[in-house]
């Protein structure tokens, strides 16, 4: 199995639990300004650093569509005649404090230990470098949705969760790109790829190209620091 098969599982899990279990926390944040959640919520990482060019914008939302009626109704962004989109002064603002709650949750979620052996908080610190550096890397390998979300926005006191939290999310990009160029180059749409059998041999196929595409990236780190990032990510809650 690649590196980049193995890792993704573990990926997905750790992105996937504090951002679930910080559901609240983060709603909480929308309410108080009254306005409902978008596309912020889910590239705020990138947004914050540079807007995003219509191309990106297409391929990030890819597989949850591209209804920015909310978005702009609400003030939180705008979009120019190139369809670059950014965010407003309010969706800046809001952007930043949907970052800093996720932070902050998951500094109190991947403290928690279920056994006294689990590390909590003292992996993160490394875990953020080790991400930050597949990043770097990925500028040479990435297509158009992760260059519009990485090099991540990072305000200068952020703490390592937030640096963690944020590379995670823009990490998750390069295999989006990769995906998509897997099932596009097997002539596929996204119909016809969300037909097939989970089991079928094109499928496979596909997952198999999907982790060729993806792998570059991990090569930025050694064999030893590809296993302490597969180690430390698997030993957080998620």
């Amino acid at each position: 199995m690649s590196y980049a098969a193995l890792i993704r599982p573990v990926v997905d899990r750790v992105y996937a639990g504090f951002r679930g279990t910080g559901h609240e926390r983060v709603q909480a944040v929308y309410d108080a300004y009254k306005i409902r959640p978008g596309f912020e919520r889910s590239f705020y990482f990138g947004l914050l650093a540079r807007p995003m060019p219509a191309e990106a914008f297409a391929a990030v939302t890819t597989y949850s569509g591209s209804d920015m009626t909310d978005e702009l109704a609400q003030g939180v962004a705008e979009v120019d005649g190139d369809g670059t989109w950014r965010l407003t002064a309010l969706g800046r603002e809001l952007a930043l404090e949907v970052q800093r709650t996720y932070a902050d949750w998951a500094e109190v979620y991947w403290d928690q230990k279920l056994v006294e052996t689990m590390p909590g908080l003292t992996v993160v610190p490394r875990l953020a470098e080790l991400v930050g550096r597949l990043l770097e890397a990925g500028q040479a390998t990435g297509g158009p949705a992760f260059r519009a979300v990485a090099p991540v926005y990072e305000p200068a006191d952020a703490s390592p969760t937030l640096r963690l939290t944020s590379r995670l999310g823009a990490l998750r990009h390069h295999r989006g790109d990769a995906h998509r160029a897997a099932w596009s180059a097997a002539g596929l749409t996204l119909a016809q790829l969300r037909a097939l059998p989970a089991d079928s041999p094109q499928r496979r196929e596909i997952e198999d190209e999907t982790n060729r595409l993806d792998e570059p990236i991990y090569q930025a780190l050694s064999q030893g620091e590809r296993d302490e990032l597969l180690a430390g990510l698997g030993a957080l809650p998620g």
